[in-house]
């Protein structure tokens, strides 16, 4: 029994492994030579910049074409190395691993040196301590084994108060470079690998963007390689994580061009049950109906032939508009002299123009779907060209122009005509299977005139399509110029290989005068006409005896006040020649003085802002005044009491 149960587990494991392997799917895109070219571009740009971090990465992937430009990129390096505000430990490293990798003839300083070789603890970050052993191993100086000891202690301190997603990619490169006591690096992994966050189903990424989630899976493919343990990413995490790095190649900085790189390597040195790979169609999935054979490369992410070449490669092909199965098991057969490009021939299955998808299965491990089509070529079976009365029951008399011909006679047609134009498309190779395409055009164009109009033909209940102007009811499109038109049909469809432009015949149009106006005809691009502003024109004022009227309405009370101080009489015993007194009299004065001007000529901003400063001057003097009188009736009052009570 124990048997039979292993045997049983031993079986659906198997069976669960092949499922998964079965259902990985390929990418669609993979680094081209394009990309590259264009990635080169950035590290050529990067070597010759004044940026150290630049001219680092970029001395990884590009060398200096002579050895006068290496020189001057030397001196250049320790000029920028000088000036960069990068912390020591990072801007050491980047000048070790440039100086090193350009073989610069340069000694570097001693102070240089110093700073590398002296290993301060403890170190802080995990990023620290990768640049310092990363710079030691680029001198090539090996670090004594109880420093290596003291750092395993740091890097695991430091990941215990630090674990972040960066200093756990950073851990991950330099744990393999201090000694096999850092194995526990190891056990960290499956920590970093959950944070991935997915999109759409497709894509894996860090938090973080392409130089974290970089950083992680080269530093968690090469800890996970040098102690011999599992691959940190199953086959699909392998697909959706080769999807993000693939959707970042727009890169523009050298160091996102290398890490990206970098990053395509490692998945793309995983066994061949885990590594991801691309099947793309080449060419534009335009197929000829007479010769229907499918191309398509099969590639690692890189471009480059996979490390083993496929050996059982089948398509099933759909129709995609019906949904069915046109071909069940299409096989394709590398091509001899290119060991990236599987070729299968359709002919077999007879395909007709249409749209088509095929799902390819590679080793049985790897499927894709890619879209094509098949093009058929158009052929006029018949085309009908006829002039008559615009009256509907008059018969028009109608000519069979054969394609590609144009009727050698010149056609004339007035404004009391119309024109009747009926085509017949069939698909070639057939007797009767009419075809509808996606342009039916009728173009006439007046070479004197250099005027084009265009029609649609319109395909009517019997598949044929139909064009019918009344010349005198379109005569406006043609600018009411009469003349000689050519009348040429076009044609053209998608998924046609032939679509064409016929010349069917001349045509003498005569339309009759414009009653309207006579076109003016302007240059598109010439000068418009200037726009004056016009105010709008001041309203009619009314009478003068009704103005005069209001403005004795208005002066009334005025006179009244003057009639009643006449009887009562003035009392100006109070009245001093005080400065506040006679300010606010002639603040007050002033503000009846300048509300008259208002009334005469001045607006509204114009009077606030003369407003404002007699007002507060008037405020000033008038509150001293209130106060002065105040205190002169509170000095009688009482004098009045003191002498009441004497």
């Amino acid at each position: 029994m124990i048997k039979l149960a292993l045997s049983l587990s031993l079986a659906l494991l198997l069976n669960a492994t092949y499922i998964s392997c079965a259902t990985n799917n390929a990418v669609d895109s993979h680094l081209s030579s394009k990309d590259l070219q264009r990635l080169q571009k950035v590290f050529a740009d990067g070597i010759a910049s004044n940026d150290l971090q630049s001219i680092f990465y970029s001395s990884l992937n590009v060398e200096p074409t002579s050895d006068l430009e290496r020189t001057n990129v030397c001196q250049r390096l320790f000029k920028v190395h000088a000036a960069s505000k990068l912390k020591d430990y990072e801007k050491d490293y980047y000048l070790v691993g440039a100086a090193r990798t350009l073989k610069c003839p340069e000694k570097l300083p001693q102070e240089i040196l110093s700073n590398i070789y002296n290993i301060p603890m403890p170190i802080t970050s995990t990023q620290e301590i990768f640049y310092r052993i990363t710079a030691h191993k680029y001198l090539g100086v090996q670090i004594d084994e109880t420093t290596l000891k003291k750092l395993v202690k740091n890097l695991e301190g430091v990941l215990m108060k630090e674990d972040s997603l960066t200093s756990l990619g950073y851990a991950f490169n330099v744990a393999s470079e201090l000694s096999p006591e850092s194995e526990f690096v190891t056990e960290r992994i499956e920590d970093a690998m959950v944070q991935a966050d997915e999109v759409d189903g497709k894509m894996l990424q860090f938090e973080g963007g392409l130089s974290v989630t970089s950083l992680i899976i080269t530093g968690a493919f090469k800890i996970s390689s040098d102690f011999s343990k599992p691959p940190p990413v199953d086959a699909q995490q392998a697909y959706k994580f080769a999807n993000y790095f693939l959707s970042r190649r727009s890169v523009q900085t050298p160091k996102g061009a290398h890490i990206l790189i970098e990053a395509l390597k490692s998945l793309s040195s995983l066994t061949p049950q885990l590594a991801p790979i691309c099947i793309q169609l080449i060419g534009n999935g335009q197929l000829q109906a007479d010769s229907p054979r499918l191309a398509i490369a099969i590639v690692d992410l890189l471009g480059k032939p996979l490390k083993e070449s496929p050996l059982n490669i089948f398509g099933k092909v759909l129709l995609r508009k019906e949904g069915t199965t046109l071909a069940q098991k299409v096989q394709f057969a590398p091509k001899s002299s290119d060991k990236t490009t599987f070729m299968a021939d359709l002919s077999p299955y007879k395909p007709t123009r249409g749209l088509y998808a095929i799902e390819i299965d590679v080793n049985s491990k790897y499927s894709q779907k890619v879209n094509f089509k098949i093009l058929g070529k158009v052929k006029v079976q018949q085309l009908e060209l006829g002039i008559g009365e615009s009256d509907a029951s008059s018969s028009i008399k109608k000519q069979i122009v054969a394609y590609p011909k144009t009727l050698p006679e010149k056609l004339a047609a007035d404004h009391t005509q119309r024109v009747l134009l009926k085509v017949l498309l069939i698909e070639e190779g057939t007797t009767d299977k009419t075809i509808t395409v996606h342009q039916a055009f009728v173009r006439f164009y007046n070479k004197q005139e250099d005027l084009e109009v265009i029609y649609v033909a319109e395909q009517d209940s019997s598949k044929v399509y139909k064009f019918d102007m009344d010349v005198g009811a379109r005569a406006g499109d043609f600018k009411y110029k009469s003349g000689l038109y050519e009348m040429v049909l076009i044609v053209g469809d998608a998924s046609l290989s032939n679509s064409f432009e016929w010349h069917v015949a001349n045509l003498n149009l005569d339309f009759p005068h414009n009653v309207k106006a006579a076109i003016k005809k302007q240059p598109i691009r010439s000068v418009l006409p200037e726009i004056i502003h016009q105010f709008r024109a001041p309203e009619n004022r009314p009478p003068r005896l009704v103005s005069d009227i209001f403005t004795g309405l208005c002066l009334t009370p005025l006179v009244i006040l003057f009639i009643v101080w006449h009887k009562l009489g003035i009392n100006v015993s109070n009245f001093t020649l005080a400065p506040s007194t006679i300010g606010f009299h002639i603040g007050f004065g002033g503000i009846l003085v300048l509300f008259t001007v208002f009334w005469l000529k001045l607006n509204m901003f114009q009077t606030l802002r003369l407003l404002l400063p007699i007002a507060t001057f008037t405020f000033l003097c008038g509150n001293r005044l209130l106060r002065r009188l105040y205190g002169y009736r509170s000095a009688k009052a009482s004098n009045a009491g003191a002498l009441a009570t004497s």
